[in-house]
């Protein structure tokens, strides 16, 4: 099994939130993948319930500074770093005040979620990419979880594609169950465009009704290959994966550790 570079882009990860299988699986997967020999880096939001001063955040001035533009306005982009000592990870987290410290994560404290939740997965997708870029660390395989990072794979075939970062790297996306939106803001669609990617790539499935299931199939048009994250991902994704010849990895519960590394042997080429 070839060594590798993987770059995790995780919507959640524990001990910085609360405990989900959510959450666990963003601690445990970039730290079981490391144990097989592979090189990682991580990213997450920086949602507004993650305590800095207990979990040792800081500012990464070299990497911060840039503005991004989402919907006309230009939002600075703040990367953070912190450490899981116990599981030998180092994180990075994207942060803004208007989208993620000021925020919890797909809710508010009354349990609505979000109207502008498409502009922040857009405005991440966008910050954790350009973050790449300046750590001049060219990724193998990109592995995607959960539903900020949806529009990952879209940049990076289409806005990033001529990249150095990005160039010859796969994407990997672990497909789930709704957490979030039934539907997200029509605005949404509007704010997708960057450089030569822009929502008719995906005219296809954005329709009026752009909801969880349509972000998942966004996200999955634009990878390697997708995984099933748990049992019951909604049959019309795994179909269309299939109709566009996208490997399917099938949910394999606690005992992902080799059949990722597998998969990620399977998406480059390298399964002999």
């Amino acid at each position: 099994m070839k060594a590798k570079k993987i770059l995790f882009i995780s919507t959640e990860m524990s001990p910085f939130v609360s405990e989900s299988a959510d959450s666990l699986m963003g601690l445990n997967l970039p730290q079981q993948i490391q144990e097989n020999g592979h090189e990682i880096r991580i990213f997450t939001p920086k949602w507004g319930m993650i305590n800095e001063r207990r979990n040792q955040l800081h500012e990464v001035i070299r990497l911060s500074g840039i503005n991004i533009i989402v919907d006309e306005t230009d939002r600075p982009l703040v990367i953070k770093v912190a450490s899981v000592v116990s599981a030998r990870l180092q994180v990075y987290f994207i942060d803004n005040d208007d989208y993620f410290s000021r925020r919890k994560m797909a809710r508010d404290d009354n349990g609505v979620e979000y109207d502008d939740n498409g502009e922040r997965a857009i405005f991440f997708a966008r910050g954790v990419l350009e973050t790449v870029k300046k750590l001049r660390w060219i990724p193998d395989v990109i592995h995607c979880s959960g539903w900020m990072p949806a529009f990952a794979p879209l940049y990076i075939k289409k806005a990033y594609k001529d990249e150095p970062s990005f160039t010859n790297v796969k994407v990997v996306y672990s497909v789930s169950s709704p957490s979030v939106a039934t539907k997200f803001a029509k605005h949404t669609l509007d704010c997708v465009s960057f450089k030569n990617s822009s929502a008719n790539d995906f005219a296809d499935i954005a329709t009026d009704d752009f909801g969880y299931t349509e972000l998942m199939k966004m996200a999955t048009k634009f990878s390697d290959g997708i995984i099933l994250d748990d049992p019951n991902v909604d049959a019309s994704v795994i179909e269309y994966a299939k109709s566009k010849n996208i490997p399917v990895l099938d949910y394999k519960g606690e005992e992902f550790k080799d059949a990722y590394s597998e998969f990620y042997d399977l998406v480059m080429g390298d399964e002999n």
